[in-house]
C-alpha cells in the first residue's frame, strides 16, 4: 500500500510553498489542499489544533507543522535527492541561514549575498535546504514590483539577484509558484495601501 501524503496550504503561502517545493524534488507523490484561512477547515483544525495554521504536512495520517521542521521530516523520510547536507557542520549552518532567511530577510541580504559568494544555490550546485526556506525573497521582489519598492535589485545585490533568477528559472520551483499575475494580484490588494519605501 501506497504512503498517503497531503498537504495542507494555501497558494499564497511562501512556507506552504516550502514543503510543496521540496515533496516534488524528493518526488513524493502528494495530494494538495487548499484551505480558506478565514474559514479554515475541520481537518486542518485537527491536523494543527495548538497553532491552528498552515503548512502541515499528514504522512500516513500523521501531521507535522511548521515549515523548517517539516522540511527536516521529509529530508529524514525520503533520502534520496536531500537538500540537507550530510556534513554536521554544514547541516548546522544550513539550519543556521534558514532561520536566519524568515526571522530577518530584509535585513540578512547583505549577509547571503557575501554567504552565496560564487555558488550556484546556496547548498552548491543544487537547490537545497536553504535555497527552498530563502523562497521568500520570492514574494519580496513580486512584492517590490507591485508596491514600487526598490529592495532586492541587481544594483545592490548582484550574486543574490543572480541566484534568484536561477531559482524562478528551476523548473521544479517554477512548478510550485503561483502564476505571476495572480501573484502579483495578490500583493496589490494586501498591501496596496502600503506606503511604499526604498
Amino acid at each position: 500500500m501506497a504512503e498517503e501524503v497531503k498537504l495542507f496550504g494555501t497558494w499564497a503561502s511562501v512556507f506552504s510553498r516550502r514543503i510543496e517545493v521540496a515533496l516534488k524534488l524528493k518526488g513524493v507523490q502528494f495530494e494538495y489542499i487548499e484551505e480558506n484561512l478565514s474559514n479554515k477547515s475541520p481537518a486542518l483544525l485537527k491536523y494543527n489544533p495548538v497553532h491552528k495554521k498552515i503548512p502541515v504536512l499528514v504522512h500516513s495520517g500523521k501531521p507535522v507543522a511548521e515549515s523548517l521542521v517539516i522540511l527536516e521530516y521529509i529530508d529524514e523520510t525520503w533520502k534520496h535527492n536531500p537538500i540537507l547536507p550530510t556534513d554536521p557542520y554544514e547541516k548546522a549552518m544550513a539550519r543556521f541561514w534558514a532561520k536566519g532567511v524568515i526571522e530577518e530577510i530584509q535585513k540578512q541580504l547583505k549577509t547571503l549575498e557575501s554567504e552565496l559568494k560564487e555558488k550556484k544555490f546556496f547548498g552548491g550546485e543544487s537547490l537545497g535546504f536553504v535555497d527552498i526556506a530563502a523562497n521568500t525573497i520570492v514574494w519580496l521582489v513580486v512584492a517590490q514590483e507591485a508596491l514600487g519598492m526598490e529592495i532586492l535589485t541587481e544594483e545592490k545585490f548582484p550574486v543574490l539577484h543572480g541566484w534568484y533568477q536561477r531559482l524562478v528559472d528551476d523548473a521544479v520551483f517554477k512548478e510550485c509558484m503561483p502564476p505571476r499575475e495572480q501573484h502579483l494580484s495578490f500583493v496589490k490588494v494586501r498591501f496596496g495601501s502600503s506606503t511604499p519605501s526604498k
